[in-house]
């Protein structure tokens, strides 16, 4: 097939859609009477296809020595000077010390100290195929080749046109009215479009309605959002935000009644001036609360004939449920204004509605996207479509009950030690001890040095999160995560 791509038939993959492999055939043809261009003779030369074979080859005999193991005694002191300068070149510590070799194998990841994990939080959920995937290593390098390393709003690839195609079909294959995409390097940027294509929109409206415990990124604007102080602290807020109740799943009536209470009582109280609602299907940095239909739509309903635009933020939840949208997962497409997508993408999204599409140049970016971002995010999304991800008895769920159910058997182990399991889907979280902070970090450093990455999440309790590779998890990897946390809770100091 003519470039674009980023595929080949020596490595693991899944094939584009005949579609877009036949648009981006046309592109090809349309740029040179002859059927392809001088670049797709590059990208067909049999010595790249060498190559990739021979990359492929040797990191497989190099990854195939990784398994969960303490750091090496030689390298300790190399790796102790690496973390001093990371430390003193940013200004404060790593919350942890990982600094990794370059080498991995799926879920495992080897460090620069020689020891080797059990990634089960993956960048925060960036790494939905794990570490050195073939299939993520044959897109890069193909992208490497590409004759630039970053897209932007000038110039682009064809392969931006893909991946803005596969988002907005992935978006409305269920009835939403997604037709419009912009990327961009980061969730928080994503975000940023987000909240600036609404309010364009409503303008003069100026407020914003969110949950308690929201979380949307660092910027000004976003950290003016996100119900944290700590994360505004210094800092400006740049518009007003309400705060309405999440979802309660002990107390699911009540909580979705108080929350519609809160929301009629400001909507009547600042009549015209929401500009946006902005929700999180599943409560990710808040501490993995999820949501439901009948809540949300209780919500949403009002909201739309309040004339709110509703912005869903799947940051963090995209590929984690039944469906690839969590709001689809929850049967809100009639809802959907302005979706938001990052992290496990590889290069970041804004999805909206044409009723959204703004009327003024307000969306800019020199960056887009790396080269190397979009060839992964196209590789990425093939991928969880191709390893039955999705649907009520795909490998999301299926895989997400067995986690839930070996962690409701710790919880019953160590009854003073864990306590749920919480989260949807792939998105697991346990409340481990009092659910202070400080024990949460206690036990996920031990759990570090164990072998077993989770990370921390929401706050009054303070939760232990997992967020598996869906691409590339398997239940065996599920059995030693559990297994590695047995060990991990049963030697607590």
């Amino acid at each position: 097939m003519p470039g674009f791509g980023y595929i080949t038939a020596d490595v693991p993959f899944c094939p584009l859609s005949p579609t877009i492999t036949a648009e981006l055939t046309f592109v090809s043809q349309s740029a040179n009477e002859s059927t392809e261009t001088v670049a797709d003779a590059l990208r067909n030369d049999p010595r790249l296809a060498q190559a990739k074979r021979l990359v492929a080859e040797a990191i497989g005999d190099h990854a195939s020595r990784l398994s969960v193991r303490p750091s090496a005694e030689s390298l300790k002191s190399t790796f102790a000077d690496l973390i001093d300068r990371l430390s003193a070149v940013r200004g404060g510590p790593p919350i942890w010390p990982y600094l990794s070799s370059g080498l991995g194998r799926g879920a495992y990841v080897e460090l620069a100290d020689g020891s080797v994990k059990l990634d089960f939080i993956c960048g925060i959920g960036v790494h939905g195929a794990g570490h050195s995937d073939p299939g993520m290593v044959a897109a890069a390098i193909d992208a490497a080749i590409e004759d630039t390393v970053m897209q932007g709003n000038l110039q682009q690839n064809p392969a931006s046109v893909v991946m803005m195609e596969k988002l907005t079909a992935l978006a409305q294959a269920s009835g939403a009215e997604l037709p419009h995409c912009l990327l961009s390097t980061s969730g928080a940027m994503a975000n940023e479009n987000a909240l600036k294509i609404a309010m364009h929109h409503k303008t003069p409206a100026d407020r914003v309605l969110a949950f308690d415990n929201a979380f949307a990124g660092r910027t000004f604007a976003m950290a003016t959002l996100t119900d944290r102080p700590n994360y505004r602290m210094g800092l400006p807020l740049t518009f007003p935000v309400d705060y309405l109740p999440f979802r309660d799943p002990a107390n699911p009536e009540r909580s979705t009644r108080w929350a519609v209470d809160e929301l009629h009582r400001l909507l009547k109280r600042h009549p015209g001036r929401y500009a946006a609602f902005w929700a999180e299907p599943i409560a990710g940095e808040g501490g993995y609360y999820p949501g439901s239909h009948e809540f949300f739509t209780a919500l949403c309903q009002p909201l739309k004939d309040a004339g709110v635009p509703i912005i869903f933020d799947e940051v963090q939840s995209f590929s984690r449920t039944s469906r690839p949208f969590a709001f689809q997962h929850y049967g809100l497409d009639a809802f959907a204004d302005i979706v938001t997508v990052g992290k496990i993408t590889q290069v970041c999204a804004t999805l909206y509605s044409s009723e959204m599409k703004p009327t003024g140049p307000i969306l800019s970016q020199t960056f887009t996207g790396a080269t190397a971002s979009i060839a992964t995010g196209i590789e990425m999304l093939n991928r969880l479509e191709s390893n039955n991800c999705f649907g009520p008895s795909g490998q999301n769920m299926q895989l997400a009950s067995s986690f839930q159910d070996a962690l409701a058997s710790l919880a019953t182990k160590y009854p003073d030690l864990v306590r749920g399991p919480y989260g949807e889907g792939m998105m697991v979280a346990f409340t481990p001890g009092d659910g202070s902070f400080d024990f949460a970090k206690k036990l996920m450093m031990h759990l570090f040095d164990i072998g077993l990455l989770g990370f921390v999440c929401g706050g009054d309790p303070t939760r232990i999160r997992f967020l598996p590779p869906p691409a590339t998890t398997t239940q065996a990897h599920i059995d030693h995560a559990i297994e590695l946390l047995d060990r991990g809770l049963a030697t607590l100091p």
